[in-house]
């Protein structure tokens, strides 16, 4: 009589077990997601930097390289899902580090000291099967600033764009 009272508790007892445990597990996997995002965002904020250091000011291949993109591939990163060049703004700053109206101009870019690259208003997919109610996580702004190197004119005096 015991027994046939307590048939189906070892199936009820492993869902219980089995759906805490993927629970965990897909969150696990989603922590360490998470942290690879928020790493290749702020390398984003670096490279971008860097290539505006370097690059003519203004170039739009700036924000597509910085995303790991070829020049000229306005395309989504293939390193982090969702991230576009027009999340990735570059600022050029002069030595109060206030933006440069018109940084392409001869007066402007003779005041140009900074450059800053920030990644704005990107959101991060999450996968979590479980909670439907959580579809993405907004990330903080990430921003890098370098001084100014070449700008783009070599010693020779002869623009090549990145």
């Amino acid at each position: 009589m015991l027994r046939r009272q307590q048939q189906g508790t070892s199936t009820v007892e492993f869902a219980l077990v089995a759906a805490t445990l993927f629970l965990m597990f897909f969150g696990v996997f989603e922590i360490g997601r998470g942290y690879y995002i928020y790493s290749m965002l702020d390398e984003v904020t670096r490279r971008g930097a860097r290539l505006a250091a370097v690059c003519p000011v203004a170039d739009p291949a700036i924000p597509q390289m910085a995303i790991f993109n070829a020049s000229g591939v306005a395309d989504d990163s293939s390193l982090v899902y969702g991230l576009t060049p027009a999340h990735v703004v570059i600022d050029y700053l002069d030595a109060g580090a206030n933006v440069v109206g018109n940084p392409a101009t001869v007066a402007g870019f003779a005041q140009i000291r900074y450059v800053r690259a920030r990644v704005v208003g990107f959101d991060h997919a999450v996968n979590l099967p479980f909670l439907a109610g959580i579809s993405s996580v907004r990330m903080p702004d990430f921003e890098s600033i370098l001084p100014r190197e070449s700008l783009g004119i070599p010693r020779d005096e002869v623009v090549t764009p990145c």
